[in-house]
């Protein structure tokens, strides 16, 4: 059983992302953050049970320029050793994603692609 982290700061994305999960994987298990404070927060609370899959959002709150927040959260996430077999997601409207994506080694999703359901199933 997949164990899943949502960060974005937005409750709509959360509760979407979360759906949209659930509709295809029902026996995915959905953990979500609002913040990618929250996020790092959640990985270090489960050190010893790491995530399958991270999914982020990119723009969130912005202590963190000249990152965004996302990247921030990425690159922390990857510091971790127990977190090295995780999939790590990002999910953006911004143009930059696939560059970000790129500099990180991790996979993306343009939020305008999860639209329809169809763009999760890269979970399976």
């Amino acid at each position: 059983m997949k164990r899943i982290l949502i960060v974005d700061d937005s409750k709509n994305w959360l509760d979407y992302h979360s759906y949209a999960i659930k509709e295809l994987f029902p026996d995915y298990i959905i953990e979500t953050a609002d913040s990618a404070h929250a996020g790092i927060a959640k990985i270090t609370a489960n050190i010893d049970n790491p995530y399958d899959i991270v999914i982020t959002d990119l723009q969130m709150e912005i202590d963190f320029l000249p990152l965004y927040a996302g990247e921030w959260f990425v690159r922390e996430l990857q510091m971790y050793k127990e977190y090295k077999n995780t999939r790590i997601i990002i999910v953006s409207a911004t143009s930059s994603i696939k560059n970000v994506a790129q500099k990180y080694n991790v996979e993306y999703i343009p939020k305008y692609m999860c639209k329809t359901i169809d763009a999760y199933k890269i979970l399976s």
